[in-house]
């Protein structure tokens, strides 16, 4: 199977206009993936290991029918921000285990409030935000082993 790279963009277009997120097709030694998502641009990655035999052409194209998804009034995307690990340890919600959490999901938080806990070789290491808004959602469990970059909330910048 071989693609000509009008045959790639009518491909990543049609995608473009349904709910599919990833699409993976293998023919031989051929493997096309296509994978979409909001901030991130569109991945066509080619198989690794080089062709060896040829590729069976088509001379007749028979174009794949598209069926119009609705109309959908654009609804303007939440933005939100990371609030990231910056090392390696157990994340903890609270200031001590009897006490109450730093933050609940829904609560408003300002730049440079403290949100959560991370113990590193004994140390606790406050985790502040570094912008305002809204804690959208809680990503890790309390008490759960962290690693360095990972999100532990995102944040609706308001």
């Amino acid at each position: 199977m071989e693609f000509s790279l009008e045959q790639l963009r009518e491909l990543i277009t049609i995608l473009n206009q349904t709910d599919i997120t990833e699409l993976t097709l293998e023919s031989g030694d051929l493997r096309l993936s296509i994978r979409k998502s909001d901030t991130k641009p569109i991945a066509v990655m080619p198989s690794l290991s080089p062709p060896t035999g040829a590729f069976e052409t088509s001379s007749t194209y028979e174009p794949v029918p598209v069926v119009p998804s609705p109309i959908v009034d654009a609804i303007p995307a939440k933005k939100l921000a990371d609030v990231v690990s910056p090392m390696v340890g157990t994340f903890y919600r609270s200031p001590a285990p009897d006490e109450a959490p730093f933050v609940e999901g829904g609560d408003n938080v300002r730049k440079g409030q403290t949100v959560c806990i991370i113990e590193a070789m004994k140390l606790m290491n406050e985790i502040e935000t570094e912008v305002s808004g809204r804690i959208a959602e809680i990503l890790v469990e309390n008490a759960q082993p962290v690693e360095y970059g990972q999100v532990l909330m995102r944040v609706e910048l308001l």
